[in-house]
């Protein structure tokens, strides 16, 4: 077996109208995220990872530290982009209509849902340089928004289990926002998130790829 890229669960063009052009997307699809899995199945013989899960891979290689970032600059993004490409949809629920069972765990754990987008948004205005932020459940079952550098992710850090992310490397937003990060990102809650997704991640306790090398 070899780690895959996943087709996305919609056109390239299906999320134009929502703010994100056909060219990003096959640019960051078609382009970027293939070059990871590709740089990662070239590690799969030399790193010894035949057999592993994606999870296991990641959360190995942050473990392993300075050591580990040759496999985790590539496992951990392939991983990100998964769940990415996921809890975006050009239809679906966006916006406000936040499914119940998630809104009252936003309320609970994090203030609300406007609390939760301002606090969202900042993690990811506030990453320097490339990067992600997220909304995970942690080790005590509640919500929490972080971020991470370059290819971290929750799970490489042990902080807990992504059920929304969104990339802050420039090439995810740069042909639509050009520098202004803050309207991108903006522009993922109101219009790009599929809270439906990311209710179900949230029953399941987390994001699972499916990806075995």
């Amino acid at each position: 077996m070899a780690f895959s890229l996943p087709p996305l669960p919609y056109a390239t063009g299906a999320l134009a109208a929502n703010g994100m052009c056909q060219e990003t997307l096959e640019l960051h699809h078609g382009k970027h995220h293939n070059a990871y899995v590709t740089a990662l199945n070239g590690l799969v013989e030399s790193k010894g990872l035949a057999g592993k899960s994606l999870e296991t891979v990641v959360a190995e290689a942050g473990k392993a530290g300075a050591d580990g970032l040759p496999v985790l600059n590539q496992a951990g993004q392939h991983y990100n982009h998964c769940l990415f490409w996921n809890v975006m949809a050009p239809g679906g629920s966006h916006g406000e209509s936040v499914p119940a069972a998630l809104a009252a765990k936003i309320d609970s754990d994090l203030g609300g849902l406007a609390k939760f987008k301002d606090d969202f948004k900042a993690a990811g205005a506030g990453q320097f340089g490339s990067g992600w932020a997220w909304l995970i459940i942690d080790g005590s079952g509640k919500l929490k928004v972080t971020k991470t550098p370059n290819g971290a992710n929750p799970i490489s850090t042990g902080e807990g289990k992504p059920i929304l992310g969104v990339d802050v490397w420039e090439h995810a937003y740069y042909l639509d926002f050009r520098n202004v990060r803050p309207n991108y990102l903006a522009n993922f809650l109101d219009k790009l998130v599929n809270w439906d997704v990311v209710a179900d991640l949230l029953g399941k306790g987390g994001f699972t790829s499916g990806q075995s090398a």
